[in-house]
């Protein structure tokens, strides 16, 4: 048997934190569901546990997912066999909709935020454990690129909302590389290899001349080929837009031609709308999930975090959804927020810092135990009046409950002090923060304490 300390400590990459810091994570998950459902997106959740051969529908993932077992099952017993936690949620989507396909209204608009479950290897910004939110709208035949447009529409009211600083959603369309890839007739495996490469480039310390030297000498790509990357990626002093450099190179064939007019036709809807220039960017170095979206594909950075935290957001148009489990052509367009590879990297560089440890607004405090009977009262009127209020239930000396309430980061007590409470029907609202006392009528209590009195902020 281990030590006490190792039986108390988290398994590595499962996430535990304190009340002060989940309190701040479950103020994320109400602002992004709040903005999930400004635009009408309904909730659903999903089993934890699905079938090996439903997961499996996405490629191998026998690396990646946590298989469950029964240990010591009587044999009499049926076992539960070839089940495993979710390891992302379009999966489990995918095979929603294809069981719900007859009751759902199409276009849906869905979206959920739960726990996934991956078994690699734990390093910084990667968890075993770790919330996703997602949406997704998805369609029946085809769907019209305004709800691509939506998508970054949706992104930017919610990091707007969280307030963590400023953000820029990059953008490209997958058909556009494609139509590179075609014009040099770059092809299987190298073509996959080339995406990868690209991928990795804002990561690379020797950025594009790291890049180019490995895309030369592994893959034996063209100069001409590489000359034209270069344009795309990194830009010349000609200086212009990456489609402008893009049109101005006289490649033509119906993949890039269709990928440009979508990606301008979804731009046009953004600007339509007025989501600001400066937070969305065409960026056609995005090469990511080139072997499932189909069109649209973004990702979301913090300013100052972009090493550190990576993509934060990303998602993208894909054909069809539900191919393995209905017969029916579904096409749609969503995006995944990591929420807490997020949370714990904003944590970590200080950039969020928890406050209180309790969702206490009010601690209703009992001078000696004769007032308990007033204080229940207290507490009960204003948790009618939906105050979250904290009763000090241990007979404690007065001065560490209002010690403690301090220390849990509540900002008012309400005292029922004897006279107060026999002579004048009142109490006293101390502000915890600056010190500063009232004598308050109980009738007037709830409205002293919402209305900013007794120095209030009104929170």
């Amino acid at each position: 048997m281990g030590s006490k300390s190792n039986q108390t400590k988290p398994i590595a990459g499962f996430p535990e934190w304190l009340p002060e810091e989940r309190l701040l994570e479950l103020r994320f998950i109400r602002v992004i569901q709040e903005t999930f459902e400004l635009f009408g997106f309904a909730n659903i959740e999903t089993p934890a546990v699905e079938r090996n051969e439903t997961l499996a529908t996405k490629g191998e993932v026998n690396k990646q997912i946590y298989s469950l077992y029964r240990p010591n099952v009587p044999e009499d017993v049926e076992k539960d066999t070839g089940l495993s936690l979710h390891f992302d949620l379009t999966v489990p989507l995918a095979r929603y909709v294809g069981q719900h396909y007859g009751k759902l209204v199409f276009p849906f608009r869905r979206y959920q935020i739960q726990k996934v479950w991956r078994g690699e290897r734990t390093q910084r910004g990667r968890s075993r454990e770790f919330y996703q939110c997602d949406i997704d709208i998805i369609a029946e035949n085809s769907l019209d690129l305004l709800a691509d447009a939506e998508i970054p529409m949706v992104i930017h009211e919610v990091f707007s909302r969280l307030d963590i600083g400023e953000f820029v959603i990059r953008m490209s369309n997958r058909k556009i590389f494609q139509g590179v890839l075609d014009h040099f007739q770059i092809i299987g495996e190298t073509a996959e290899e080339t995406v990868r490469a690209i991928d990795r480039l804002p990561k690379l310390k020797g950025g594009w001349e790291e890049l180019s030297g490995w895309l030369s000498s592994e893959l034996s790509l063209s100069a001409e080929f590489i000359s034209t990357l270069r344009s795309l990626l990194v830009g010349e002093s000609k200086g212009g837009t990456p489609l402008d450099r893009l049109k101005s190179m006289g490649i033509e064939n119906e993949s890039l031609v269709a990928g440009i007019e979508e990606l301008e036709t979804v731009q046009g809807f953004l600007r339509r709308v007025g989501v600001p220039e400066e937070v969305f960017e065409i960026d056609l170095s995005i090469t990511r999930g080139l072997d499932y979206y189909t069109g649209t594909v973004y990702e979301t950075f913090l300013s100052g975090h972009e090493t550190t935290l990576g993509s934060v957001c990303s998602g993208g148009r894909y054909d069809n959804l539900s191919g393995s489990f209905v017969d029916r052509k579904l096409p749609g367009v969503g995006m995944s927020i990591g929420l807490t590879r997020l949370f714990s990297g904003l944590l970590a560089a200080g950039t969020i810092k928890p406050e209180a440890s309790t969702p206490s607004r009010v601690a209703v405090t009992v001078p000696d135990r004769e007032r308990l009977e007033d204080a229940l009262t207290i507490a009960n009127l204003l948790r009618r009046e939906g105050f979250n209020v904290e009763l000090s239930v241990q007979d404690q000396k007065h001065d560490k409950q209002l010690k403690g309430a301090v220390r849990k980061g509540i900002p008012f007590a309400v005292i029922p002090w004897h006279e107060k409470m026999s002579e004048e029907s009142s109490v006293e609202v101390r502000n915890l923060g600056t010190g500063d006392r009232e004598v308050v009528q109980i009738s007037d209590l709830s409205t002293a304490l919402g209305l900013g009195r007794a120095g209030s902020d009104g929170a």
